[in-house]
């Protein structure tokens, strides 16, 4: 087998399958007899050169992350410019990956992952540098382009779908004499996939949830309220499930923060659905209650999608597989080939078509009125929640979940 290390580094907001990714790319490296370094918090630890060494973790360790949620090495919101503007650092980044005989590069993300090692294979090759660069697909926003789902929103979706079923029981029971409107905030900046997942939840129109506010469509604030207050007069109670995205017409979040900007340049957003419930109750009266599951959407491991696991893994194998065939500058996608029954396999897509693409919710998802989705959005969205991921638990009734070592490399540059 050639010489050299193999670097492993996630990015972004991380998801409850995303350690399963970790866990079958050192596997499937260790398999190959390649050592597998992971870069602390992201590329900050990669540009910091504050490396782990996890050839120092047990076997058992290692397959433990395969059902724990969240970064076991540390994720970072960080955004790398353009060759031009950030040369010095993807230059020190280079240095780093010689420094430590870096010959394959892993980048767990989103689009603007895709977009770096994209990048970073350029630098390479004009420096004469045997590196290939491969893209590991992961988002809980489903909004990656190229792959038909992403590895870590059917998770994400199975845990929206199964509460919002849920605490729709919760306010039928109380609905004669207690909360009329119940308001649920999905993650969802651009794109609405999490939301409708929602829909999953009921089937017949009456059923929870009843209006889906998506960022696909503008939201028309006198629309959605004539539309609760129908759905209360008929059902007795009114779910709603809105996207933290959801803007007016002339592109205003509803839900502006009021926090700036993060180094991605996305502006800050939350509370939709607290806006949302004062409009209600202030213009019909009802009594609301709303929810802000933020980061308990991705990472609720403890109801992880089977559907989700297993292709969490396959892509991390894949990308090992496909690094040390060489193959830079691609990122192994889900291509599904049937929906019933559901089959899918792992192809190999350029980055360039992934890298800062964002995938929407087709037309054809979402229904005529804008509050729901369409027979052609359950037919998709329903194998990617199927089944349930194995979790042991320990006898205090708690998950048995992994912290790793994660024993620090010995630098070999200045700071």
């Amino acid at each position: 087998m050639s010489k050299g290390n193999l670097l492993y580094a996630q990015s972004g907001g991380v998801t409850a399958v995303i350690n399963a990714t970790a866990s079958a790319v050192i596997s499937e490296a260790r398999s190959r007899k390649i050592k597998v370094l992971a870069a602390r918090n992201g590329i900050l630890g990669a540009l910091r050169e504050e490396l782990i060494d996890t050839s120092k973790e047990s076997a058992a360790n290692i397959a433990a992350l395969a059902h724990t949620p969240g970064g076991a090495f540390g994720s970072c919101r960080y955004k790398l410019k353009s060759l031009e503007a950030d040369r010095a650092k993807y230059e020190r980044l280079l240095e780093v990956l010689q420094a430590h005989d870096v010959r394959w590069f892993l980048y767990n993300g989103g689009n603007d992952s895709a977009d770096t090692a994209l990048k970073v294979s350029q630098l390479a090759k004009e420096f004469g540098y045997p590196l290939t660069c491969v893209g590991v697909p992961k988002t809980i926003d489903n909004d990656l382009a190229v792959t038909d789902t992403c590895p870590g929103f059917g998770s994400a979706a199975k845990y929206t779908a199964v509460s919002v079923r849920e605490a729709a029981l919760d306010v039928a029971a109380m609905a004669e004499t207690s909360t009329r409107v119940f308001i649920y905030e999905a993650m969802g900046r651009h794109a609405g996939w999490l939301a409708a997942a929602a829909g999953l939840a009921g089937e017949g129109p009456d059923e929870a949830p009843h209006i889906i506010l998506l960022p696909e469509r503008a939201y028309d604030e006198a629309s959605f309220l004539a539309k609760v207050k129908q759905v209360v007069a008929k059902v007795g109670y009114c779910v709603v499930v809105a996207s933290e995205g959801i803007h007016t017409a002339d592109g205003q979040f509803v839900a502006d923060a009021g926090g700036g900007k993060d180094s991605f340049g996305h502006t800050q957003l939350g509370g939709v659905a607290s806006h949302l419930a004062g409009r209600v109750k202030a213009a019909l009266g009802f009594k609301v209650h709303w929810t802000l599951p933020d980061y308990l959407q991705r990472s609720a491991r403890h109801v992880a999608s089977k559907t989700d696991w297993e292709q969490a893994q396959a892509v991390g194998k894949a990308a090992v597989r496909y690094a040390l065939e060489g193959r830079n500058s691609v990122m192994p996608v889900i291509v599904r080939s049937s929906d019933v029954p559901y089959r899918w396999k792992i192809e190999a897509a350029p980055l360039s078509k992934v890298a800062n693409h964002e995938k929407k919710m087709p037309a054809g998802f979402i229904r005529k009125d804008g509050f729901g989705i369409t027979e052609k959005a359950r037919r998709y969205l329903q194998p990617l929640i199927r089944g349930e991921a194995p979790l042991p638990y320990g006898r205090d009734g708690l998950p048995k979940y992994v912290t790793l070592k994660n024993v620090p490399v010995a630098k070999k540059l200045p700071a």
